[in-house]
C-alpha cells in the first residue's frame, strides 16, 4: 500500500526511522517496476548545519521548502545522485536521505540500482506513478542510531547527532 499523505507530514526525526522497512518503487519507461526495501536513512532539518537548507532557499534546495511528500534528488561529488524524501510542513525545510536498501548499501549505489536520477527531483511521492513508497507490512525490529556520514563541514554538535537510522538485518 502506498504511503499516505499524512506520513510525509511528519517531522523528519519521526519520518526517518519510520521509513525503514518501507519499499522504494521506481516505474521505468519499459514498464518494469524496480523495488528496494529501505535499510538506512538520515535526517536533515533547517537549523542543522549539515542540511542544504540551513542558509536559506536556493534553486538547488527549493524543493525542501515544500510540504512533505516530494523527492529531493541532487548530485553529490559530481557523480552520485542522492535521493531524499521531503517531510514536514511547507516553509520548514527538512528531508530524509535514503542511505541504503537491501543489497545496495550507500545512497549512490541504491539510486544507481533503482535508476533514479536528478530527472526525478521534485516528484510528488504521494501521487506519482513513476516514483513512490509503499508499506507492505514488513516488521522492522531493532533500529540502531549513529552519527551521520560525510558531513565534516557541519558543526561539531551537528556531526555528533545520532540522526542516522539503521535497520538491523534479519
Amino acid at each position: 500500500m502506498r504511503l499516505s499523505p499524512d506520513f510525509f507530514a511528519q517531522d523528519v526525526l519521526a519520518a526517518a526511522p519510520a521509513l525503514l522497512g518501507k519499499v522504494l518503487c521506481h516505474h521505468l519507461d519499459d514498464g518494469t517496476v524496480l523495488r528496494g526495501r529501505i535499510t538506512e536513512t538520515e535526517a536533515y532539518m533547517a537549523n542543522d548545519t549539515a542540511c542544504h537548507a540551513h542558509r536559506g532557499r536556493t534553486p538547488r534546495n527549493a524543493v525542501m521548502f515544500a510540504a512533505g511528500g516530494l523527492s529531493y534528488v541532487y548530485l553529490c561529488y559530481g557523480m552520485h545522485n542522492l535521493l531524499n524524501v521531503v517531510t514536514g510542513n511547507e516553509g520548514d525545510p527538512q528531508a530524509v536521505l535514503v542511505r541504503g536498501i537491501v543489497d545496495y548499501p550507500g545512497p549512490g549505489r541504491l539510486t544507481k540500482h533503482l535508476q533514479i536520477t536528478r530527472a526525478h527531483n521534485a516528484l510528488d511521492l504521494r501521487t506519482s506513478n513513476v516514483l513512490w513508497l509503499e508499506d507492505d507490512g514488513f516488521a522492522v525490529g531493532e533500529i540502531r542510531t549513529a552519527p551521520r556520514v560525510g558531513i565534516g563541514y557541519a558543526s561539531a554538535e551537528d556531526q555528533a547527532r545520532l540522526w542516522r537510522f539503521i535497520m538491523a538485518q534479519k
